[in-house]
Formats: structure tokens, sequence, C-alpha cells
């Protein structure tokens, strides 16, 4: 090591002006780790945003189909039940005559104008059943026949509920209010509202469909085994 006139001290070590280099021109490791850590932890930042971004849309998306499943097929329900035609009929063996329309918690048969399927003209008797699906959900199911022909389709409306049942609206004649029955027994006389309910847990969705077409066999035509009167 020597000295120079102006006082600066000079150096004729190869290590220590490689030492002076590296700290003023470049990185040391520790900062390069340092540097890739966060650029790591960026990039991890970004994927998880735009993965929970990604599951976002695509739950909206299957939220949107669902509700648009549920409004189609409650309006095939609606548009069957407000089409509804009481016909009748009388069993063999027995002077009584009786409706097609039948009415349990998880069941529900009627007869109407309107098919689901469309195509063969003439009356169609419409059956839904709540069935057992996976998971612990319930399937609401539909089938045709169309009357006196044997022609019979089915499909499944509803697959993604609990809980799902029927209800039915009795007002006997001496009433001034009435009540929701979950059984028809009036074999001859038809509802005047039916209500369907589906559940998910605590949450629960009722809808109320007023019949049209109601009263008893003295108010209504008849169809009484296969001709009409």
């Amino acid at each position: 090591m020597e000295s120079c006139q102006t006082g600066e001290i000079r150096t004729h070590d190869p290590t220590f002006r490689m030492n002076r280099l590296m700290s003023h021109s470049g990185f040391t490791l520790l900062e390069l780790t340092i540097s890739i850590t966060l650029l790591a932890l960026i990039v991890i930042i970004i994927l998880g945003a735009m993965r929970i971004s990604i599951r976002s849309v695509e739950s909206g998306e299957a939220k949107v189909e669902s509700f648009e499943r549920i409004r189609s097929s409650m309006n095939i329900l609606d548009s069957q039940i407000q089409s509804q035609i009481p016909l009748s009929y009388v069993q063999e063996g027995e002077a009584e005559v009786k409706f097609y329309f039948k009415g349990e918690r998880q069941f529900l048969q009627f007869t109407t104008n309107y098919s689901i399927w469309g195509g063969e003209k003439g009356f169609v008797l419409a059956t839904y059943s709540v069935l057992p699906g996976e998971n612990g959900k319930q399937i609401l199911s539909v089938s045709e026949n169309v009357i006196n022909m044997d022609i019979k389709r089915e499909a499944r409306l509803f697959d993604t509920f609990e809980s799902i049942y029927f209800e039915y609206f009795y007002k006997n004649p001496t009433e001034e209010v009435g009540h929701w029955v979950d059984q028809w027994t009036e074999t001859n006389q038809i509802p005047g509202k039916i209500r369907l309910h589906f559940m998910n847990g605590p949450r629960e969705l009722s809808f109320i469909i007023p019949v049209r077409v109601r009263g008893s066999l003295t108010d209504t035509g008849q169809f009484v085994a296969g001709e009409e009167e």
C-alpha cells in the first residue's frame, strides 16, 4: 500500500479492488435472494387472485344456470296447472265418478291439455313425483301419458334441493278462510290452489299456483270411461 501526494491511499491488492467494485456496481447474494423471494411472492399472490376470480365467475355462472332452470321448470308446472282440465273416470266395478286429480305431499297428478313436449293432441295425464337423489338431494320428475294412447314421456325438473313437497288449499263451504293440507282426500273436488315448497337447510322457497278450473263434479264437465259427457 502506498500513499500519493494528495493524501489518497492506494493499494495494489486485486481482492480489495474487486470487493470495492462489487459493492458499488452490483447486487450482493443476499440482495439477489431477497429480490427473487419477493418476486415469487408477487407471482403467487397474482395467481391466487386469478384462481379466486375464475372460481367466482364459475360459481356465478352455475347460480345463473340454476336460477334459469328453476324459472323454466316453474313455468312448465305453472302452465300445466293453469291449463288443467278436470277430467273424471269410473273405476271398473264401481259406480262413483272420480277426478283424475290426486295430491299428496310428494306426488301430484292431474289432467291437462298442455303438453311439455307438445306434438300429440288430446288430454294429457301429468304426474309429478319427488324421488330420492344424490348427496342428500331430492328430485322432482314429471311424466306425461296421453289419455287413451300408449305414449309416455319423462323428464327431470329439479335436483338441487334437500326437500321438495306439495300442499293443497282446502276450503270447506262452511269455512270462511280455508287452510293448507299436504294430502288431498276429496275424490270429487279439486283444490283452489297448489303450493310447492323447496328447502335447502334453513332456507325455504315456496310458490303458490292458483287453479283456474276447480270445483266439484257437479260444477264441471266430465270425461267418463274414455268418452265425453
